[in-house]
């Protein structure tokens, strides 16, 4: 990957694959591009008898002020679980699938992905997350992740 994309500040380190058929990873962000990904993974997974994992990244601001966190309520980490739990309330509604479950890693989006990649048989994605510019036909992470990812790569235009 390029050096570009790393992070200085390495993601944490890739857990082990979970045992059962291989998996269909989905990069959800909360915005409908991912949510749209989301929906078509769980359409396709089962007639490819594929698991899916909904992931969400998380990582800290970068506003630090003097190197200090203001206290608060809330940590990105928690927001990537409130994220995922909603795109899957969205697809799903209360009762989910046994295929299918819900993750959050620390990192950057595109170094994390190209990472889960190694272990997925395919990796799904929304064309467009929350930042970037409006027109743009694919969005930084997911061009990043189908050039480097380890599997193949589906991108899905939101309709």
């Amino acid at each position: 990957m390029p050096e570009s994309l790393r992070d200085a500040h390495p993601p944490d380190p890739h857990p082990e694959p979970e045992p059962g058929p291989p998996a269909m990873i989905v990069g959800v962000d909360g915005s409908e591009s991912s949510i749209a990904a989301l929906r078509y993974a769980a359409g396709l997974a089962p007639r490819l008898d594929l698991r899916v994992r909904a992931l969400a990244v998380w990582n800290y601001p970068s506003f630090i002020y003097g190197g200090y966190y203001p206290q608060l309520d809330w940590t990105p980490e928690d927001d990537a679980e409130r994220i995922v739990g909603r795109a899957a309330d969205e697809v799903f509604g209360e009762v989910r699938p046994e295929w299918f479950a819900t993750r959050t890693r620390r990192g950057r989006p595109a170094e994390v992905l190209i990472d889960e990649s190694a272990h997925a048989e395919m990796l799904v994605l929304g064309s467009r997350g929350h930042g970037g510019f409006a027109g743009l036909l694919l969005g930084s992470v997911s061009a990043a992740c189908a050039e480097h990812a380890h599997c193949p790569v589906l991108v899905v235009h939101g309709r």
